[in-house]
Protein backbone atom coordinates (compact mmCIF):
# COMPACT_ATOMS: atom_id res chain seq x y z
CA UNK A 1 0.00 0.00 0.00
CA UNK A 2 1.74 3.25 -1.06
CA UNK A 3 1.49 6.68 1.40
CA UNK A 4 -1.67 8.24 -0.73
CA UNK A 5 -3.69 4.57 -0.58
CA UNK A 6 -2.60 5.23 3.13
CA UNK A 7 -3.74 8.40 3.83
CA UNK A 8 -7.15 7.35 2.50
CA UNK A 9 -7.25 4.45 4.10
CA UNK A 10 -6.79 6.04 7.54
CA UNK A 11 -9.47 8.60 7.90
CA UNK A 12 -10.06 10.73 10.46
CA UNK A 13 -12.36 8.62 12.22
CA UNK A 14 -10.14 5.58 11.59
CA UNK A 15 -11.94 3.24 9.05
CA UNK A 16 -9.21 0.58 7.62
CA UNK A 17 -11.09 -0.11 4.48
CA UNK A 18 -8.58 -2.07 2.30
CA UNK A 19 -6.09 -4.26 4.05
CA UNK A 20 -3.49 -6.43 2.59
CA UNK A 21 -2.35 -10.05 3.66
CA UNK A 22 -0.03 -12.03 2.06
CA UNK A 23 -0.73 -11.13 -1.88
CA UNK A 24 -4.41 -10.42 -1.46
CA UNK A 25 -5.82 -6.96 -0.76
CA UNK A 26 -9.24 -7.53 1.04
CA UNK A 27 -11.77 -5.09 1.20
CA UNK A 28 -13.96 -4.03 4.43
CA UNK A 29 -17.39 -3.01 3.29
CA UNK A 30 -19.46 -3.21 6.69
CA UNK A 31 -19.62 -4.00 10.34
CA UNK A 32 -22.66 -4.63 10.34
CA UNK A 33 -23.61 -8.72 10.03
CA UNK A 34 -25.99 -11.25 10.29
CA UNK A 35 -24.53 -13.37 12.85
CA UNK A 36 -23.11 -13.28 16.28
CA UNK A 37 -20.80 -15.96 16.44
CA UNK A 38 -19.55 -16.54 19.62
CA UNK A 39 -16.24 -17.52 18.21
CA UNK A 40 -15.80 -14.40 16.23
CA UNK A 41 -13.03 -11.78 17.70
CA UNK A 42 -15.34 -8.90 17.18
CA UNK A 43 -17.46 -10.62 20.17
CA UNK A 44 -14.22 -11.53 22.37
CA UNK A 45 -12.95 -7.54 22.61
CA UNK A 46 -11.08 -7.26 19.31
CA UNK A 47 -11.43 -6.16 16.16
CA UNK A 48 -7.96 -6.41 14.97
CA UNK A 49 -6.84 -8.76 11.96
CA UNK A 50 -2.90 -8.36 12.40
CA UNK A 51 -1.79 -5.14 12.94
CA UNK A 52 -5.70 -3.78 11.07
CA UNK A 53 -8.39 -2.80 13.06
CA UNK A 54 -11.66 -2.93 11.17
CA UNK A 55 -13.45 -1.20 13.04
CA UNK A 56 -16.00 0.96 11.10
CA UNK A 57 -17.88 3.83 11.95
CA UNK A 58 -19.92 4.88 8.89
CA UNK A 59 -21.68 3.49 5.88
CA UNK A 60 -19.15 2.45 3.48
CA UNK A 61 -19.94 3.43 -0.59
CA UNK A 62 -17.79 2.56 -3.72
CA UNK A 63 -16.73 5.99 -3.57
CA UNK A 64 -14.35 5.24 -0.57
CA UNK A 65 -13.11 2.08 -1.90
CA UNK A 66 -12.31 2.44 -5.50
CA UNK A 67 -9.69 5.11 -4.95
CA UNK A 68 -8.07 2.11 -2.74
CA UNK A 69 -8.02 -0.45 -4.83
CA UNK A 70 -4.42 0.14 -6.31
CA UNK A 71 -3.18 -1.94 -9.23
CA UNK A 72 -4.45 -5.31 -9.67
CA UNK A 73 -1.27 -6.86 -11.06
CA UNK A 74 0.06 -6.64 -7.94
CA UNK A 75 -2.61 -8.88 -6.19
CA UNK A 76 -3.76 -12.40 -6.90
CA UNK A 77 -7.19 -11.63 -5.87
CA UNK A 78 -9.29 -8.83 -4.00
CA UNK A 79 -11.68 -10.29 -1.12
CA UNK A 80 -14.17 -8.91 0.11
CA UNK A 81 -13.76 -9.70 4.02
CA UNK A 82 -14.29 -8.19 7.53
CA UNK A 83 -15.48 -8.16 10.56
CA UNK A 84 -19.09 -7.97 9.14
CA UNK A 85 -20.99 -9.61 6.00
CA UNK A 86 -19.88 -8.07 2.48
CA UNK A 87 -23.67 -8.97 1.27
CA UNK A 88 -25.67 -6.70 3.90
CA UNK A 89 -23.61 -3.61 1.72
CA UNK A 90 -24.60 -5.03 -1.22
CA UNK A 91 -24.51 -2.58 -3.64
CA UNK A 92 -21.63 -0.92 -3.08
CA UNK A 93 -19.83 -4.78 -3.29
CA UNK A 94 -21.63 -5.03 -6.63
CA UNK A 95 -20.55 -1.46 -7.41
CA UNK A 96 -16.47 -2.14 -6.53
CA UNK A 97 -16.55 -5.77 -8.00
CA UNK A 98 -17.77 -4.34 -11.33
CA UNK A 99 -14.88 -1.83 -11.42
CA UNK A 100 -12.31 -4.20 -10.48
CA UNK A 101 -13.70 -7.03 -13.17
CA UNK A 102 -13.68 -4.21 -15.51
CA UNK A 103 -9.34 -3.89 -14.38
CA UNK A 104 -9.13 -7.58 -14.72
CA UNK A 105 -9.06 -8.39 -11.04
CA UNK A 106 -9.70 -12.02 -9.31
CA UNK A 107 -12.79 -11.20 -6.99
CA UNK A 108 -13.54 -13.93 -3.95
CA UNK A 109 -16.57 -13.15 -1.60
CA UNK A 110 -16.13 -14.47 1.95
CA UNK A 111 -19.88 -14.60 3.15
CA UNK A 112 -22.09 -16.52 5.66
CA UNK A 113 -24.33 -17.39 2.92
CA UNK A 114 -27.20 -15.39 4.60
CA UNK A 115 -27.30 -13.32 1.69
CA UNK A 116 -30.66 -14.57 0.74
CA UNK A 117 -32.55 -15.07 3.30
CA UNK A 118 -31.55 -11.23 4.48
CA UNK A 119 -32.73 -9.45 1.50
CA UNK A 120 -35.79 -11.80 0.00
CA UNK A 121 -34.22 -12.55 -3.09
CA UNK A 122 -31.40 -14.81 -5.13
CA UNK A 123 -28.57 -12.54 -4.87
CA UNK A 124 -26.35 -14.87 -6.68
CA UNK A 125 -27.62 -13.56 -10.36
CA UNK A 126 -26.77 -10.37 -9.39
CA UNK A 127 -23.26 -11.55 -8.12
CA UNK A 128 -21.91 -14.14 -10.72
CA UNK A 129 -21.07 -11.83 -13.39
CA UNK A 130 -17.99 -10.51 -11.02
CA UNK A 131 -17.38 -13.13 -8.66
CA UNK A 132 -14.77 -15.49 -9.26
CA UNK A 133 -14.76 -17.73 -6.27
CA UNK A 134 -17.04 -17.76 -3.40
CA UNK A 135 -16.18 -19.02 0.25
CA UNK A 136 -19.38 -19.59 2.52
CA UNK A 137 -19.31 -20.54 6.27
CA UNK A 138 -21.34 -23.39 7.04
CA UNK A 139 -19.44 -23.83 11.22
CA UNK A 140 -22.61 -26.43 11.70
CA UNK A 141 -23.65 -29.79 10.16
CA UNK A 142 -27.22 -29.38 12.65
CA UNK A 143 -29.17 -26.33 13.50
CA UNK A 144 -28.67 -26.77 17.06
CA UNK A 145 -25.24 -26.45 16.64
CA UNK A 146 -25.93 -23.58 14.25
CA UNK A 147 -28.00 -21.39 16.50
CA UNK A 148 -25.32 -22.11 19.53
CA UNK A 149 -21.86 -20.99 17.70
CA UNK A 150 -23.50 -18.74 15.23
CA UNK A 151 -26.48 -16.89 17.40
CA UNK A 152 -27.94 -15.56 14.28
CA UNK A 153 -30.48 -12.61 14.04
CA UNK A 154 -33.05 -13.72 11.88
CA UNK A 155 -35.28 -17.10 11.82
CA UNK A 156 -34.90 -19.95 9.65
CA UNK A 157 -30.78 -19.53 9.34
CA UNK A 158 -29.45 -23.08 8.95
CA UNK A 159 -32.35 -23.95 6.29
CA UNK A 160 -30.92 -20.49 4.30
CA UNK A 161 -27.14 -21.53 4.68
CA UNK A 162 -27.62 -24.96 3.50
CA UNK A 163 -29.82 -23.76 0.47
CA UNK A 164 -27.29 -20.98 -0.59
CA UNK A 165 -24.59 -24.05 -0.57
CA UNK A 166 -26.47 -25.64 -2.77
CA UNK A 167 -27.69 -22.88 -5.57
CA UNK A 168 -24.14 -21.28 -4.86
CA UNK A 169 -22.41 -23.62 -7.32
CA UNK A 170 -24.95 -23.03 -9.97
CA UNK A 171 -23.73 -19.46 -10.23
CA UNK A 172 -19.99 -19.05 -9.13
CA UNK A 173 -17.33 -21.49 -10.38
CA UNK A 174 -15.61 -22.00 -7.55
CA UNK A 175 -17.05 -22.39 -4.59
CA UNK A 176 -15.60 -23.38 -1.37
CA UNK A 177 -17.58 -23.85 2.35
CA UNK A 178 -15.62 -23.82 5.57
CA UNK A 179 -15.99 -25.15 9.23
CA UNK A 180 -14.21 -24.46 12.31
CA UNK A 181 -12.50 -27.80 14.04
CA UNK A 182 -13.25 -27.13 17.49
CA UNK A 183 -16.48 -26.39 17.54
CA UNK A 184 -18.71 -28.28 20.77
CA UNK A 185 -21.00 -30.58 19.06
CA UNK A 186 -19.93 -29.93 15.14
CA UNK A 187 -19.16 -32.93 13.36
CA UNK A 188 -16.39 -31.76 11.05
CA UNK A 189 -16.62 -34.55 8.54
CA UNK A 190 -20.29 -34.19 8.14
CA UNK A 191 -19.74 -30.15 7.00
CA UNK A 192 -17.32 -31.90 4.69
CA UNK A 193 -19.90 -33.82 3.33
CA UNK A 194 -22.63 -31.05 3.36
CA UNK A 195 -19.66 -29.28 0.67
CA UNK A 196 -19.32 -32.22 -1.37
CA UNK A 197 -22.97 -33.41 -1.89
CA UNK A 198 -23.42 -29.68 -3.28
CA UNK A 199 -20.54 -30.14 -5.64
CA UNK A 200 -18.31 -27.49 -3.37
CA UNK A 201 -14.97 -27.60 -2.34
CA UNK A 202 -14.01 -27.93 2.10
CA UNK A 203 -11.74 -25.91 3.59
CA UNK A 204 -11.58 -26.60 7.65
CA UNK A 205 -10.50 -24.17 9.73
CA UNK A 206 -8.94 -23.94 13.44
CA UNK A 207 -10.62 -21.77 16.68
CA UNK A 208 -9.02 -19.31 17.12
CA UNK A 209 -7.02 -18.89 13.94
CA UNK A 210 -7.83 -15.30 12.23
CA UNK A 211 -6.71 -14.37 8.51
Amino acid sequence: MNSTETSNTQTAVNNTLVYDIRHNRYINLTSRCTLRCQFCPKHNGSKQVGQYDLTLSKTIKAADIIPLLGDVSQFNEYVFCGYGEPTLNLDTLIEVAKTLKSRGASIRLNTDGLGNLFHRRNILPELAPYIDAMSISLNADNAAAYELHCRPKLTNTYTAVREFITLAPQFISQVSVSAINGLEGVDIAKCQQIALDAGCQFTQRELDVVG
